[in-house]
């Protein structure tokens, strides 16, 4: 059989073993992000006064007082003021990230109201509408919260409280936004605001959910008895790390292999079909795991 790793040059010392995101990829799943903030926001908890927290929310209530002024300047004038503290808690990369998100979402909502303006919701399904309210910006803060980034508002505060607390995202947002929402209630009446309410609850759970399966790899526990080739796969193809452990079979007291890698999902079927095809016998362990802290991954201590 034809060996796949022939035409493979060998890995240079010191090479690095893991690709991370570039520069232009990460302002483009970033932009990606804001945006699906923005149509959410725009189309679905503008229209119905659906207020389930942030800045969109606050600015929902305060439009209602304040007729005049627009949500959308709203959304601005406080993302900019919360920018500030996210700024002196988190850094230059994070303030820099998440002023970028923030304007790209203010503006976007601000080109929706010239171009597309809503006087009324789209449909008469107001609980079909909350769906797509909370789906869509919480797909889109998850995605900022994986880059180290957010579209700023409550964001800011829900991330400050997760870098000095236990809590995690979906119960810090929980926190940060249910003030407002509870005031959707006195603003809206409580149908809307109990809309608000259930929203505020999908919304937490959401955003774990999606940062969950955008952190989760593969864990490979591979038992082998030609270790070499997968070695060599795992480094010069897959380019990520491995770690060999040696021990015996209990049945047949042979000595075996046990390589150690973790490597995303993709990877992971080129892995697994060509260790079943280099060793038909070898023995392979798969798990998820969930965060990863180390060389190549993200994590947080």
């Amino acid at each position: 059989m034809e060996n796949p790793l022939a035409a493979i040059p060998a890995m240079k010392p010191g090479a690095s073993q893991s690709k991370t995101p570039s520069f232009f990829q990460e302002y483009v799943l970033l932009t990606l992000g804001a945006l699906l903030i923005a149509v959410g926001v725009y189309f679905f908890k503008f229209p119905n006064h659906f207020s389930t927290g942030g800045v969109s929310g606050l600015s929902i209530i305060l439009n209602h007082y304040f007729p005049a002024t627009s949500p959308a300047t709203f959304m601005f004038v406080i993302n900019q003021l919360l920018l500030v503290v996210g700024f002196l808690v988190f850094g230059r990369s994070f303030g820099a990230r998440t002023a970028y998100c923030s304007l790209v979402m203010s503006g976007a909502v601000w080109v929706l109201e010239a171009t597309v303006p809503m006087s009324a919701p789209m449909t008469t399904q107001p609980l079909m509408e909350l769906i797509f309210a909370v789906t869509l910006p919480a797909v889109g803060s998850a995605i900022l919260f994986n880059l180290e980034s957010s579209s700023g508002g409550t964001d800011v505060m829900a991330m400050i409280l997760r870098r000095y607390t236990s809590l995690n995202i979906g119960i810090s947002l929980l926190c940060a936004d249910f003030v407002i929402t509870l005031a959707a209630c006195v603003a809206f009446g409580m149908e809307t605001g109990l809309f608000s309410i259930l929203g505020l609850m999908i919304k937490a759970v959401v955003v774990d959910l999606v940062l969950e399966n955008i952190k989760v790899h593969k864990s490979f526990q591979i038992i082998t008895s030609a270790p070499a080739p997968l070695i060599r796969y795992i480094v010069e193809v897959l380019h990520r790390g491995a770690t060999e452990l040696h021990g015996e079979g209990a049945y047949t007291h042979q000595d075996k292999t046990i390589i150690l890698t973790v490597v995303n999902r993709a990877q992971a079927v080129k892995l697994r079909h060509f260790a079943r095809e280099t060793d038909p016998g070898c023995f392979i362990l798969i798990t998820n795991a969930g965060e990863i802290i180390g060389k190549g991954f993200r994590g947080t201590i």
